[in-house]
């Protein structure tokens, strides 16, 4: 596939690395020549300078023939304006834009084809907003992810010494608990996969990834470790996008409190959130974390734009007495050293993101894709399609299917109906399909798998 992105930022690039290792053909285009020049320095794609919004700049870089436009700067009306040219002058079958403004994602009638002409709009800071709102629901979790219409859920949990699995092989967890039906779907133990079986101990550290119908994910949460008491108290550094939108998301349920260094901003915080202490002050500052008694807080979210500030934030809250701290980190080599240790969970805003993106480039009908463990594994909702002769999964029986190595089918959506992915299991035609793939280089290899035979059609 031909795609053309434009912008370089923490979204744009992280989307390109996808992208490039699955035989696309990549174009990258952004004003920042530096930026561009890191780009290809580490990834086989081309690179353009120019004004993303240019249609001389949208031809040199190839709109011309391109299968999808990716429209990810940091200005919407460069994006959608981008997109209406692709729609406009030159016919471009897909054309996704980021939009951050509210104004524009409360009125989907601009996205339009009489107006901008943009087929999906993805904003970051929302998906961002509603990620962390879930880690809050679920304190003992690590990820929290949704598939089919919020039907199934697939979550990560880190075993403990003490804890109820660790010592004791998988299969425990189905005897103790045999009116739940759930799945693990892998175990990361030091940075290595495990396929694991009935047989598999849990071990001190280890991470584990499971599924079952989302009704059901508290009382497997339960046996899978101690649960956590319920969140009450929240406190955010950073009024920015994300901490603002998180604050209004979160102040009718929890006490939450917001510190934000810009005088003016705290201001218009205050005017904008009802139920919100909005706080003048450095996050840095163990004085005023000590005042606020960060030791009664439940979660603690780093959200500023600067990594160093949001690391260093998290530490502190953590050694104060916080009880879970989450820290934004932008880059990459960061969150891989931080997660684990002091800070609970480090994000990466371009690795919630990607998800969304990817669900319109993979090939077959792909729902859902989410990006795991910092994009090492992804988990993917595909439909299956045709009959046993046209398909080379419906039909057959889980055992029977030929599934890429470091993969499992970890459960099938059917209508209302969620089912784990257990090998006697056969799939239906338009069954939701929830697979796990521990190696990212294999996704290519499972949604061939998936597409149905031409004849079919």
């Amino acid at each position: 596939m031909k795609i053309l992105i434009l912008g370089a930022g923490q979204v744009g690039s992280t989307v390109a690395e996808s992208l490039v290792s699955e035989a696309n053909d990549i174009t990258v285009v952004d004003s920042d020549g530096v930026k561009l020049q890191q780009l290809q320095d580490r990834l086989d794609l081309r690179t353009l300078v120019g004004n993303a919004s240019h249609p001389s700049v949208l031809e040199q870089a190839g709109i011309a023939d391109s299968d999808m436009l990716l429209a990810v700067t940091q200005s919407d009306e460069v994006n959608m304006l981008a997109c209406k040219l692709a729609a406009s002058l030159y016919n471009t079958p897909t054309r996704i834009a980021r939009i951050r403004a509210t104004d524009f994602l409360e009125r989907p009638e601009v996205f339009n084809s009489n107006n901008f002409c943009v087929d999906f709009s993805i904003c970051p800071e929302q998906i961002l907003t509603e990620y962390i709102t879930k880690l809050i629901a679920f304190p003992e979790a690590l990820q929290v992810l949704e598939f089919s219409r919020k039907r199934a859920s697939l979550v990560a949990v880190r075993a403990f010494e003490g804890g109820p699995l660790v010592g004791k092989p998988l299969k425990f967890l189905q005897s103790h608990m045999p009116q739940i039906e759930t799945r693990v779907a892998a175990i990361f133990r030091k940075d290595g996969a495990i396929m694991p079986t009935g047989d598999t101990v849990v071990e001190d550290g280890d991470e584990i990834f499971f599924i079952a119908a989302t009704k059901n994910i508290r009382s497997v949460l339960s046996e899978m470790r101690r649960m956590d008491k319920p969140s009450k108290r929240v406190m955010i550094v950073g009024g920015g996008n994300i901490g603002k939108r998180l604050a209004k998301a979160l102040e009718q349920d929890y006490q939450v409190k917001l510190i934000e260094y810009n005088k003016k901003a705290c201001a218009k915080l205050a005017e904008d959130l009802t139920h919100t202490l909005v706080l003048h002050g450095d996050g840095t500052d163990e004085k005023l974390m000590q005042q606020e008694h960060v030791e009664d807080v439940d979660v603690f979210c780093a959200l500023t734009n600067d990594d160093e500030n949001n690391i260093m934030s998290a530490l502190l809250a953590k050694q104060g007495g916080a009880r879970k701290v989450i820290a934004l980190i932008n880059r990459s080599a960061y969150v891989d050293l931080v997660q684990g240790g002091k800070i609970d969970i480090a994000l990466s805003p371009a690795h919630v993101t990607i998800g969304s993106l990817l669900a319109y480039v993979r090939q077959g009908d792909v729902a859902a894709v989410h990006s795991l463990r910092r994009g090492v594994a992804e988990a993917l909702e595909l439909v299956a399609h045709g009959d046993r002769k046209s398909s080379r999964v419906v039909g057959r029986r889980i055992d029977e299917i030929e599934l890429p190595a470091g993969t499992t089918i970890g459960a099938i959506v059917r209508g209302e109906e969620v089912i784990m992915g257990h090998r006697h299991v056969v799939i239906e035609a338009d069954d939701h399909v929830i697979v796990f793939v521990i190696n990212k280089a294999m996704v290519g290899k499972v949604e061939k798998l998936f597409q149905v035979n031409i004849g079919f059609f």
